[in-house]
């Protein structure tokens, strides 16, 4: 079976001809949104409970941090092994084992009754994630051949995800103040459930037919070492010292993990990462584009969070709602993105989305201890709309840029790189926060200044990166001379329809 499998073939895990090709496409799309939206929101929902689930399991300062850590560690380190065994053994059986790996694992979460049942509980969440979160844009990719519905699936899934980042905080927050903690775990296990029912009927196998069922163990081990390792340092340096012996010896083991990976990955025969995808600029500036957008968004949210709490006094519940218009507009602007994409290119496109957020946190930096939710909404809009409008782009013009048959390790580079530039996001903005803090503390300024002192000078770098992030994309996404022509006005027109018909597909099932 070629990599691109097409939709209405009579697959392993279909119920013989029942519905047409069209609806499957959608249901499968339904299954990938659901599991980006469960991924989505398992990263952010437990950090208004935090200090709920402290209280209950009696937990210390370091047992908490591993409640949040253990699941970014096995996540992240584990990506690129997902992305690899997807391509190999088949993206709907992987996607089947980490759905119903997820689904168990936060079970026993929501039911931990210690803190390291919860932490390992968690660790094996991260687990399940890195086999899903690969195999939700490759079968995508799979799925919809079509250009014009494969830029509006892209643009579905990136809206669901942002939803769970608007959801997660205030998800967070209700249920850490009127049901018992668990709760935030235990609403996956329906969700999971469902999911998996749906991609058991309707996802098609797909798989890299030209590699050997055999995998490349040398270059997984060292993958997964670097990035465990890198974000292990990552996670631990703020709290060990970054100088201490072990944070510098986890960078090291990182940096000759990385190296020695490299070197295997051009001497083997059947490589787990082909590193010729680098030498494309769509995909290297892509990625690279996606790397200073993650470590915006996700290190904004964090240190705006204490913000919005420490500073202008928000609950937890209150604070979560502020961020619900800035993801609304992630959501709102993702589903556009494919028709503005179509109009104006995707190096355009991008362009325009980074420019928006740099504006949005500009607004952001002219705020002081006394914002009220009036003067935070046109920052928080203008960068949620950015945020959307240069996501589906962006995505799909690095998964285009990739042979179809690595479409897994493609997906799994793209979110490793957005997992590990998030918690650099958070790390360096809060090395500079803190920095600037300490030094205005020092010069007699009162503590609240002093804090928000900091936080613009984490906005400024922001800004700075977000800028550089505006011309990178504009010239590594930009056609090639002599390429095809991009749809244009008629099919971006044509693209209104397409939501449209998914829902009168799968109502007609």
């Amino acid at each position: 079976m070629s990599a691109n499998t097409e939709p209405g073939a009579k697959r392993t895990g279909r119920l013989g001809t029942r519905g047409s090709a069209e609806s499957r496409k959608w249901w499968t799309l339904a299954a990938v949104s659901l599991a980006a939206f469960m991924t989505y929101l398992d990263n952010n929902i437990i950090n208004v409970a935090i200090p709920t689930i402290q209280r209950d399991l009696h937990l210390s300062v370091s047992g908490l941090e591993w409640v949040v850590s253990s699941y970014l560690l096995t996540l992240a380190g584990l990506l690129l092994v997902g992305g690899r065994l997807a391509d190999v053994f088949g993206r709907r059986r992987l996607f089947l084992a980490g759905m119903a790996l997820f689904t168990v694992s936060s079970l026993a979460a929501g039911l931990a009754g210690s803190g390291a049942v919860l932490i390992a509980s968690r660790a094996v969440q991260g687990v399940g994630a890195a086999l899903l979160m690969p195999t939700t844009l490759a079968i995508i990719m799979a799925t919809f051949t079509n250009p014009r519905q494969r830029n509006a699936a892209i643009g579905i899934w990136a809206a669901v995800g942002a939803l769970a980042l608007a959801l997660g905080p205030v998800l967070g927050g209700l249920i850490s103040q009127h049901l018992h903690w668990g709760w935030i775990f235990l609403i996956n296990v329906p969700v999971g459930v469902i999911t998996f029912a749906i991609a058991a009927l309707y996802v098609s196998e797909s798989r890299d037919d030209s590699a050997r069922r055999t995998l490349d163990l040398p270059g997984l081990v060292t993958s997964a070492l670097a990035l465990f390792a890198l974000t292990y340092a990552l996670i631990e340096g703020g709290t060990r010292g970054w100088t201490s012996p072990l944070i510098l010896g986890a960078f090291a083991l990182a940096a000759v993990a990385a190296a020695t990976f490299g070197v295997i990955e051009t001497r083997t025969q059947n490589p787990m990462v082909d590193l010729a995808m680098f030498r494309r600029r769509e995909f290297s500036g892509g990625t690279g584009t996606m790397m200073i957008w993650s470590f915006g968004i996700l290190g904004i949210y964090f240190f705006t969070s204490l913000y919005l709490q420490e500073i202008l006094g928000f609950s937890p519940t209150r604070a979560g709602l502020a961020f619900v218009p800035m993801a609304l507009c992630v959501a709102v602007f993702a589903a556009v993105a494919p028709r503005i994409e179509a109009l104006a290119g995707a190096h355009r496109a991008v362009a325009a989305g980074m420019a928006l957020m740099v504006v949005g946190l500009s607004l952001f930096a002219r705020l002081g201890s006394q914002a009220g939710y009036d003067s935070l909404l046109p920052g928080f809009m203008l960068f949620g709309a950015g945020a959307g409008l240069m996501n589906v782009p962006l995505t799909n013009a690095v998964m285009v840029s990739t042979p179809a048959a690595r479409a897994g390790v493609a997906s799994a580079l793209l979110n490793a790189s957005r997992e590990v530039a998030g918690l650099l996001g958070i790390t360096v903005i809060g090395a500079v926060l803190r920095t600037r803090q300490s030094g205005a503390l020092r010069d007699g300024v009162r503590a609240v200044p002093a804090f928000v002192d900091g936080y613009h000078a984490g906005l400024y770098l922001t800004i700075a990166l977000l800028a550089l992030g505006v011309i990178v994309s504009y010239v590594t996404l930009r056609p090639r001379p002599g390429a095809a022509t991009p749809i244009r006005e008629s099919a971006a027109l044509a693209d209104l329809t397409i939501v449209d018909e998914a829902a009168g597909e799968l109502i007609s099932e």
